[in-house]
C-alpha cells in the first residue's frame, strides 16, 4: 500500500471550518429563538431541561454506531449528509410554525433528530481533521474547533436578541437555514482525504458490525496510557459540570440576574481568548505536561470560585476556567489524533466522545440533590459544620453549601491531576506509542464490503 503525503498546509481545514462556523452560529439563532419561545409559552423550567436531555443522549447512545459509520463510509459524505438532514429538521420546524401547528413536543422531536444528526456529523469531521492538517498543526486546528463554539456562544445571542423581535423566531429560523448552506457548500467544494478501509474479517454482517461497535474499547484498552488519558478526561469532565451547573444558584445567592448575565458574558469572553491563544500557539512541544498542566490550573480556578460570595472571585475563578478549556482540551485531542490510526479514528473518536460526555447528565442530576439536601443544609446557621474550620473560612447562609461543592471539587481535580501525573503510561504516551502514519492511500469512493451487511447512511 503505498502512502499518500502529508497534508502540507492548513487552507482546507480552513475552508470547512469556514463553513462550520456559519452554520454553528446560524444553529445558535434558532436555539436562542427556541428558548425565547419556550419561555413565553409556558414560564417553566421542565421544558428547559427536557430539551436539554434530548439534545445530549442521542449523542451518547449513538456514539458507537457513528463511529463504525465514519470508518466505513467516506467521511466528507457523512458530514453532507448530516448537514443536510439538520437542514431538514430546521425546515421541518420552519413549516411547523408558519402553519400555526407548532408545539413544545415539536421542539423536543426537532431536538432530538437534530442531535442524532450531529451524532454522526460529529466523528466523521473530527477524524478528517487528521487528513486535512499537518501534524504539527493539530493543536492549532483543535483550537479553532473550540473557537467556533466560542464565536456560538458569543455572536449568537447578541444577533438574534437584537433580530428577534423585529423578525420573530420564524425568521431566525430561516436565517439558520441559509446558513447550512455555508456548510454543505464548503464541503461540496472541498475535497476530504479518506483513508484507506481498515481490514476486515469474514464474518457475517452482523457479527461484524458487532464486532466494529466493541472495536474502539479494545482499540483503548489495549493502549493503557490512551485509556488513562480518556478516564482522567471523564473524570475531569464530571467535576467541573458538577460544579459549574450550580454557578447560576450560587451567583444569584448574592447578586442579581443582571450579574448573572455578565458572568456568562465572561464564560464565552474566556473561551474566546483561551480559543485564540491555542490557535495561534499550537499547544506546548509536550501534549501531556501541557494538558495535565491546564487542566490543574482550572482547578484552581473552579476552587476559587467557591471560596467567597463575591462577583470578583466568581468572576474571576470562572475566567481562569473557560480560559484554560479550550487549551487542555486541544492538547488533549491532537495528542489521539496523532497516536489514533486515521483508518480508526471514527470509532476510537466516538468511543471518547461517549465516555467523556456520559459523565455530564450523571453530574447534573447529582448536583441539585447534592446541593439541596446534603452540602446547603451543613453550612447554614445552626448546620452540622457552620461551626468549624470550613464555616469560618467559606463563610455560612444560602449558597455556601454550594460553594464548598466548587472547592471540594477543585481540590478534587487537581488531586486527580497530580496522580495522572505520575502515571507512568499515561505521562509518557507520547514517547511509548508511536505517531500514527498521516494517512494511508485512499481507498475509491468508499462503499460497504459485501460481508458489512448495513446500508449507508441516509440522514445523519
Amino acid at each position: 500500500m503505498t502512502s499518500r503525503p502529508a497534508p502540507q498546509n492548513m487552507r482546507k481545514f480552513l475552508a470547512i471550518w469556514a463553513g462550520q462556523v456559519i452554520s454553528l452560529i446560524g444553529s445558535g439563532l434558532t436555539s436562542f429563538g427556541l428558548a425565547v419561545w419556550i419561555f413565553q409559552r409556558t414560564g417553566a423550567a421542565t421544558p428547559f431541561a427536557l430539551t436539554a436531555l434530548f439534545s445530549t443522549l442521542p449523542r451518547i447512545v449513538l456514539a458507537p454506531v457513528a463511529g463504525v459509520v465514519a470508518d466505513r463510509w467516506n467521511r466528507r459524505l457523512i458530514m453532507i449528509l448530516a448537514d443536510t438532514g439538520s437542514a431538514l429538521v430546521t425546515l421541518t420546524a420552519l413549516l411547523l410554525m408558519l402553519s400555526g401547528q407548532f408545539a413544545i413536543e415539536h421542539i423536543y422531536l426537532i431536538a432530538l433528530a437534530g442531535a442524532v444528526c450531529g451524532a454522526f456529523q460529529e466523528p466523521a469531521y473530527t477524524a478528517s481533521i487528521t487528513q486535512l492538517v499537518p501534524a504539527a498543526h493539530l493543536g492549532r486546528a483543535n483550537g479553532l474547533v473550540q473557537l467556533s463554539q466560542a464565536l456560538e456562544m458569543l455572536a449568537a445571542p447578541i444577533i438574534a436578541g437584537a433580530l428577534f423581535p423585529l423578525i420573530g423566531l420564524a425568521g431566525l429560523i430561516t436565517i439558520d437555514l441559509l446558513t447550512f448552506g455555508a456548510a454543505v457548500g464548503a464541503l461540496l467544494l472541498i475535497p476530504v482525504p479518506q483513508p484507506a478501509a481498515a481490514p476486515r474479517s469474514e464474518r457475517n454482517g452482523a457479527r461484524q458490525f458487532a464486532h466494529d461497535l466493541a472495536f474502539g474499547f479494545r482499540y483503548l484498552a489495549a493502549r493503557p496510557g490512551l485509556l488513562g488519558l480518556l478516564l482522567f478526561a471523564a473524570l475531569a469532565n464530571f467535576l467541573l459540570n458538577g460544579a459549574t451547573v450550580l454557578t447560576g444558584p450560587l451567583v444569584l445567592t448574592f447578586s442579581t440576574p443582571a450579574v448573572l448575565g455578565l458572568m456568562q458574558s465572561v464564560l464565552g469572553l474566556g473561551m474566546l481568548a483561551g480559543s485564540v491563544v491555542i490557535s495561534a500557539w499550537g499547544g506546548p512541544r509536550r501534549r501531556v505536561a501541557g494538558s495535565l498542566s491546564f487542566v490543574a490550573l482550572m482547578a484552581v480556578g473552579l476552587a476559587l470560585v467557591g471560596v467567597w460570595p463575591s462577583p470578583w472571585t466568581v468572576g474571576a475563578g470562572l475566567a481562569l476556567m473557560v480560559f484554560c478549556a479550550p487549551v487542555a482540551s486541544g492538547c488533549n485531542q491532537a495528542i489521539f489524533q496523532a497516536k489514533v490510526a486515521p483508518e480508526v479514528q471514527g470509532r476510537v473518536f466516538a468511543v471518547r466522545s461517549m465516555i467523556a460526555r456520559s459523565m455530564l447528565p450523571l453530574a447534573t442530576l447529582l448536583a441539585g440533590p447534592l446541593a439541596d439536601q446534603v452540602f446547603e443544609p451543613l453550612l447554614q446557621p445552626g448546620g452540622a459544620w457552620a461551626a468549624t474550620g470550613l464555616g469560618a473560612l467559606l463563610g455560612t447562609g444560602p449558597g455556601r453549601g454550594m460553594g464548598l461543592m466548587f472547592v471540594l471539587a477543585g481540590v478534587l481535580l487537581l488531586a486527580a491531576t497530580a496522580l495522572a501525573a505520575l502515571n507512568p503510561r499515561l505521562r509518557a504516551v507520547e514517547t511509548d506509542l508511536p505517531d500514527a502514519a498521516p494517512a494511508a492511500a485512499p481507498a475509491p469512493e468508499v462503499r460497504p464490503a459485501p460481508a458489512a451487511g448495513i446500508a449507508p447512511a441516509t440522514s445523519p
